[in-house]
């Protein structure tokens, strides 16, 4: 009788250098099929393609993975309890949206998830090395960006429709002008406005 195959989540962060918003996570299961379907469809690390290309993949993605999640954690929570711990609470929210527990973690980086008690493994430019960290990442950024899109009209005095909360010359200089709004990351700013 055959083993049933490990349920391995490949799982990365996107948005833990922002300066707004949540650092968001996502959590992907895939099987050799669906690999080699998004291999041929042009998956890579999201920082390779393009918005477009993002958006395309993160739907098929979503159509075709074994199952995937999501994760975020506030801008709030990052000034309480720092962006290491913020973003292993992103990445345990996306985990805990999977409808089958994995049995095995793929995490992106060279940091342990410290939250996380089963078997886990790191991985150095995971998504490089790992379609399914590679998937993870792609949701996690087509979330994130469409979010910031959506708060981009709330804040326009940011320009965050086109830097999606990082530190720009023109994001820095705004803040410095009209202050930090409510969902930016106060502990990032102190460089800024102190």
């Amino acid at each position: 009788m055959l083993k049933p195959k490990k349920i391995i989540a490949g799982i990365d962060e996107v948005g833990k250098g922002a300066l707004f918003g949540p650092v968001f996570a996502g959590a992907v299961v895939l099987n050799n099929s669906e690999e080699n379907l998004l291999k041929q469809a042009g998956l890579k690390d999201s920082k390779k393609l393009t918005r477009k290309k993002i958006s395309q993949l993160s739907s098929l993605i979503k159509n075709i993975s074994n199952s995937w999640g999501l994760g975020q954690a506030s801008a709030n929570e990052i000034d309480i309890f720092g962006i290491r711990e913020s973003t292993e609470r992103a990445m345990i929210r996306a985990i805990e949206k999977l409808p089958n527990k994995p049995e095995s973690l793929l995490v992106d980086g060279n940091l342990s998830l410290r939250l996380w008690e089963g078997e886990q493994k790191t991985l150095v430019k995971g998504e490089d090395q790992s379609l399914s960290i590679a998937a993870a990442s792609v949701i996690a950024k087509e979330a994130r960006d469409q979010l910031i899109k959506r708060l981009a009209k709330k804040f326009p005095e940011y320009g965050l429709e086109k830097n999606v909360g990082y530190g720009t010359k023109i994001h820095c200089q705004s803040i410095k002008i009209n202050g930090p709004s409510k969902l930016h990351r106060i502990s990032f700013l102190r460089k800024i406005i102190y």
